[in-house]
């Protein structure tokens, strides 16, 4: 890419060539991060790399030019899934109407180009962090390990951290974060017809009518409400697999998925203990996976005033998760980002180059200070 393009020029190509590369969270992002790498020409660049859960290679890169104490600027590389694509989702293609097509393009690698661009085009007597992240959209891994591990983080000394996530440029100076549980019952694959095997649904259905009943108190007890959030109930998402098992095998292994999202308000520990003694009854082994405590900056923090002042827009709360659950241990967060979250996530996903662009200047004007 030429850093003689203007700005919006420089977001499009740029956010096409990320929207082209496949970063999907199950695979190494690792050539996406040299994609990346290759733009920060100037820049001090700390690359993390690490493997995840399932022993895939990745990493995560912090980059800094200039004096300490600036905002930082975060975005995620990986993807959620392709799931219901018909087009090709890597194709970064931008339409005549100037719209960039592919997974991701608006969750986060358009948001994520901007933030690149705000950065390397800010004069370079004045701070430009960046911290850019992977698997937010599973288990914030690298958000956790910028958190921990990034020396350079430190140096930087960030006196506040955008997250760009789509936000429609509105910023969000708090939001839900989320504890996850996993329940795997056992059974004994067979034919079903033989009546020797012992199908492992049946010892996981106990556990879920017990979940179900939590699922609705939370919705229906008002004691458990947050009302700075809409909705103001905690979410408890359910997903159900069998691994494939086909419906004339006694299923071997039945998995409860179950995302509890909460807010700062809400103490999760009763929800916790409950789900606890429900795999206990069950007799289904059950692993419980926390993230970062729900990051809510104050709505008087310095930080917020300015990203409000800088947007013209109060700032608010949503209920999804983002990175700042974890990078709030390094500076206070806020979320703000170009384009908003109506197709991501789906086989339709786009992004609006000129939303993108019109980040830059805002990005800028926060950094600066």
């Amino acid at each position: 890419m030429s850093h003689i393009d203007s700005p919006a020029a420089a977001v499009a190509r740029l956010a096409a060539d990320l929207v082209r590369i496949d970063s999907r969270s199950f695979v190494s992002n690792n050539p996406l991060a040299d994609r990346i790498a290759a733009e920060l020409e100037g820049f001090e660049l700390e690359r993390l790399d690490f493997t995840d859960p399932r022993g895939v290679a990745k990493c995560v890169l912090v980059a800094h030019r200039g004096p300490p104490g600036g905002v930082a600027l975060s975005g995620h590389m990986d993807t959620v899934p392709d799931t219901g694509w018909a087009d090709d989702p890597f194709s970064g293609r931008i339409d005549p109407d100037g719209v960039l097509h592919g997974l991701g393009a608006a969750d986060m690698k358009g948001p994520l180009a901007a933030c690149i661009i705000a950065a390397r085009s800010l004069p370079a007597h004045l701070p430009a962090t960046l911290l850019i992240t992977t698997d937010e959209e599973t288990t914030k891994q690298g958000a956790r390990l910028i958190a921990d591990r990034s020396a350079l983080a430190r140096r930087a000394a960030p006196r506040g951290i955008i997250v760009a996530e789509p936000t429609g440029m509105v910023p969000v100076r708090g939001h839900r974060s989320n504890i996850d549980f996993i329940a795997v019952a056992e059974g004994v694959q067979a034919h079903s017809s033989l009546g020797i095997g012992r199908n492992a649904n049946w010892a996981l259905i106990p556990f879920l009518v017990e979940m179900r009943e939590i699922q609705q108190r939370l919705r229906d007890d008002t004691s458990l409400h947050d009302d700075a959030y809409s909705p103001p109930f905690s979410d408890f998402n359910l997903i159900l697999d069998n691994h494939g098992a086909a419906v004339n095998v006694t299923v071997p292994v039945a998995t409860a998925r179950i995302k509890f999202r909460y807010s700062k308000r809400i103490d999760p520990s009763p929800v916790v203990a409950a789900v606890q003694a429900a795999a206990e009854r069950a007799g289904v082994a059950l692993t419980v996976v926390r993230q970062g405590p729900p990051p809510e900056t104050p709505a008087d923090h310095p930080f917020i005033r300015a990203v409000e002042a800088a947007t013209g827009r109060s700032a608010e709360t949503r209920p999804f998760g983002t990175d700042a659950s974890e990078l709030q241990e390094i500076a206070p967060c806020a979320i703000l980002g170009p384009e908003v979250m109506d197709t991501a996530h789906s086989p339709k996903e786009r992004a609006r180059v000129e939303w993108l662009a019109a980040a830059v200047p805002v990005f800028q004007q926060i950094m600066r200070g």
